[in-house]
């Protein structure tokens, strides 16, 4: 029976073909199904070997890991360069069209939630 690694759905190229170099580097057999012409379908990497699953598993929760602190680390380096915009220096350049933002989304909610209470 078919067990899921990894699930590729809304994953960047870069960390699929991160994970698939994880895989091939330990020699573990996988392959991957796409999620169909119209985007419904369940895209992710299968093995079927059960030898080699829980091997699979700890090297990718290992690569996560790790690149869960690479990402942190930059995005923290982008910050104390003043590179990284935060949503209150996006507010501060920009208050008019954050505070449109702001009110369309208060608007949608209102509608949306409204007939609920009628």
């Amino acid at each position: 029976m078919p067990h899921l690694l990894f699930k590729l759905n809304n994953v960047p190229e870069d960390e699929a073909n991160e994970v698939r170099q994880v895989l091939d580097d330990a020699e573990i057999f996988f392959y991957e199904t796409d999620s169909g012409r119209w985007g419904f379908g369940f895209s992710g990497m299968w093995t079927k070997d059960d030898s080699q699953l829980d091997e699979a598993k700890s090297l990718i929760q290992a690569y996560q890991i790790e690149r869960y602190q690479e990402v942190t680390e930059k995005r923290l380096k982008l910050e104390e360069s003043g590179q990284q915009i935060s949503r209150i220096s996006y507010f501060m350049t920009s208050p008019i069209k954050f505070s449109v933002l702001i009110i369309f989304a208060s608007l949608l909610a209102y509608f949306t939630v409204i007939p609920f209470f009628n």
